[in-house]
């Protein structure tokens, strides 16, 4: 298929004497022709761009989209925009098939007073972009009929019903089906399947439950809300591009709101540099988290003792304050020591732990629960490990709603404690210890506790991110403990809570 997309761009180019390239409908590239000039121009940004990365940014698009060309039935010219990166003109051919819009063909125009192409070329071009759209429409069609096959492994029930699923999906898909694909959960999703994905293989729309095996035609550990999600099967080319997969994913995701005209008039001018600046600076802090957290548990504990100055262990004073705090009547604290109560992370010091801070306690997200995320299960080569890759997408995808930070999509191989937590089921996780705690009436015990636990039991970093002195944090360590009747200096009732303070985030 590729061959044939080259060999028809080639002939267009032939055709008009240009360089042509084609893109499909969301504006990735598909084949190119040969670029021999040596004329500077011949290669503005856009145009290097949209070759280098194989796709083109949602500002281009929309841009070019202005000029009508998703209507257009006949060639369209555009001028160039210096500004814009577009030094040259360009000859647009809407490539259709029935009517409906399957994708691009772009030329470079010529030179101001110079002779473009005549109507006859431009004819005989349209010809050839028709053809092509048969071919993508072609293309699109075949991985739709694969919807029913690509289902059938996802719902069915293990054992030799899944066996015989997975072998049919192979069938379907020849030789590509030994290929390495990755598993996508886009979810909760509504309405039918898109007609086209860039890069994939198969898409459907598959009903989710709570874990378990499911009921027929249910997947199986799809947890989470009852509701259907959409299941995307991605090529890849190796393990470590995964790139342009998780560019696809994004781009099934609701885009977020463009700024007004008056808030860009806002950022643009004095206040607009601070706003910036303090912008620049989260991304700094959150690279350096990023960072941390690559170089694995060691390189984490490395930034946190850079950060705090604590060491790995929760000191003896902690335990010490904490359980004197437990015998001190309710809402008294300490001379000189701020009052228990609600605090907010916006005195957070140094070595705060934002994920724990910015949240609301455990089981309350800010982007609220039914929010549109997308979760990327590991790459498999082959067909027999996707009921598991499925799994793991659908973990993810849970994931990132209970942790705004893991999404809008999540990576599985980054989800962390939510790699088992997930697969537990969807029901809530109903520990008598960790009941009362998980009232709504102490959210913010439960928030003091899980950011305590986030923060390894060191009591100085957890107070940072809370925003409270240390004595506070007892105080709080103190009530958590009266009422789980859990021991914060035993690592098994630690493990406890602390899982049940996240998965409490699944349900």
């Amino acid at each position: 298929m590729k061959g044939d997309y080259q060999d028809l761009v080639d002939e267009i180019s032939a055709l008009l004497g240009a360089p042509a390239t084609l893109e499909n409908r969301d504006f990735r590239l598909i084949a190119f022709g040969a670029h021999d000039s040596d004329d500077d121009l011949a290669m503005d940004p856009v145009r290097t761009r949209s070759i280098l990365t194989r796709q083109s940014t949602a500002a281009v698009r929309s841009w070019f989209e202005g000029f009508g060309i998703a209507r257009a039935t006949g060639p369209v010219r555009i001028p160039a925009a210096p500004d814009a990166g577009v030094f040259r003109g360009r000859i647009c051919l809407p490539v259709r098939y029935r009517g409906i819009v399957q994708g691009y063909v772009w030329l470079l125009d010529q030179e101001p007073g110079t002779p473009g192409p005549g109507p006859a070329a431009l004819d005989a071009a349209m010809e050839v972009a028709q053809r092509i759209g048969v071919l993508l429409a072609e293309e699109a069609k075949a991985g739709a009929d694969l919807s029913r096959e690509f289902q059938a492994v996802l719902t069915a029930g293990r054992g030799w019903q899944q066996d015989m699923a997975v072998a049919a999906l192979r069938a379907a898909l020849g030789p590509a089906g030994d290929g390495l694909h990755a598993a996508v959960c886009v979810a909760p999703w509504s309405g039918e399947a898109p007609a086209s994905v860039p890069g994939a293989a198969a898409v459907c729309v598959v009903p989710r439950r709570g874990g378990g095996a499911g009921e027929p035609g249910e997947a199986p550990g799809s947890g989470g809300a009852a509701g259907p999600a959409l299941a995307v099967l991605l090529r890849l080319r190796s393990t470590d591009a995964l790139a342009p997969a998780l560019t696809a994913v994004a781009r099934l995701l609701p885009r977020p709101p463009e700024p007004t005209a008056a808030a860009v008039g806002a950022v643009s001018g004095a206040g607009g540099a601070g706003l910036q600046n303090r912008a620049a600076g989260r991304t700094s802090a959150g690279a350096s988290a990023q960072a941390a957290g690559a170089a694995g548990p060691a390189g984490a504990a490395t930034a946190r003792s850079a950060t705090s100055g604590q060491g790995p262990a929760r000191s003896a004073s902690a335990g010490q304050g904490a359980a004197r705090s437990a015998t001190a009547s309710p809402g008294t604290a300490s001379p000189g020591t701020s009052a228990p109560g609600p605090t907010g992370p916006a005195s957070a010091g140094p070595g705060a732990v934002t994920t724990g801070a910015a949240r609301g306690p455990a089981g309350a997200s800010p982007a609220g629960p039914h929010r549109m995320t997308a979760g990327v299960a590991d790459p498999v080569r082959g067909l027999a490990d996707l009921p598991a890759a499925w799994e793991q997408a659908v973990a993810a995808a849970r994931a990132a709603v209970a942790e705004p930070r893991l999404g809008p999509v999540a990576q599985w191989s980054r989800i962390g404690p939510y790699r088992l937590l997930a697969s537990l089921g969807a029901d809530p996780v109903d520990d008598p210890a960790a009941r009362p705690l998980l009232a709504p009436a102490h959210r913010e015990l439960a928030r003091t506790a899980e950011v305590f636990l986030d923060c390894a039991g060191q009591a100085g970093r957890a107070a940072a991110a809370l925003g409270i002195h240390r004595q506070t944090l007892y105080y709080r360590l103190g009530r958590v403990e009266q009422l789980t009747g859990l021991d914060l200096d035993a690592g098994e009732d630690r493990l406890l809570l602390h899982m049940a303070l996240k998965a409490s985030r699944l349900a």
